[in-house]
């Protein structure tokens, strides 16, 4: 078994992937645009910042791309205060791997800020021995800048580590920094390109467990 496990927060730990994938649509419809599917898909995993706002430019070239991010993070700030779930697991998983003396860390594109208060409002905070945010980074995801801090956070190789992840720049993240690659799919089933990333694909992270219970990642 690994000494590490590294995990996404949107959409692998907590049920909050379709909240940006709604902000992401209805918002355009609020700035007088279209709503593209598409959007949300390529978006996901990213940190808002530079790297976003060329992603929005690419689909809206017309809007005000600054303008439309941070309301799509109000939309969905709004939306996550009301309904914060868990994903399927996650409290198995975290048990599991505490018990086998496995050091955790989460790594979102969110800030550290958001992470900690996410945690915290479901009493997750105490599993987790490092917070890695997409604001102490200055490449998002896919670069593998955030997985290879917070392995380093932890004492760790990143090939000594497990990372969960749910979107696809956050598979491309986790492949570069050389971690185990699990993916949980949520709102966005895998691609050829992406389950060629992974050395595991699963259901949910009680099936990623039992399979590095067995040892078969």
């Amino acid at each position: 078994m690994k000494h590490g496990a590294i995990f996404d927060m949107d959409g692998t730990i907590f049920d909050t992937e379709k909240l940006y994938r709604h902000a992401w649509l209805d918002v355009a419809v609020e700035f007088g645009e279209k709503p593209n599917p598409e959007l949300p898909i390529a978006a996901s995993g990213t940190n808002m910042g530079a790297q976003s706002v060329q992603i929005v430019k690419s689909f809206y070239p017309d809007i005000d791309c600054e303008k439309y991010i941070a309301r799509v993070l109000e939309y969905a700030e709004a939306c996550r205060q009301k309904n914060l779930e868990l994903m399927t697991g996650v409290e198995e998983i975290l048990n599991f791997f505490r018990d086998a003396g496995v050091k955790m860390a989460v790594a979102s594109a969110a800030p550290v800020t958001v992470i900690e208060e996410n945690l915290t409002r479901k009493n997750l905070r105490g599993y987790f021995d490092a917070l890695v945010g997409g604001n102490l980074v200055e490449h998002g995801k896919p670069a593998p800048d955030i997985f290879l801090l917070a392995a380093k956070k932890l004492n760790l190789a990143a090939e000594d580590c497990y990372i969960f992840e749910d979107s696809f720049n956050g598979i491309r993240a986790a492949h570069a920094s050389g971690g185990v690659t699990i993916m949980i799919p949520d709102t966005m089933q895998p691609t050829d390109e992406i389950k060629n990333l992974c050395a595991g694909i699963f259901t949910n992270l009680i099936e990623a467990r039992q399979a590095i219970q067995r040892g078969d990642i």
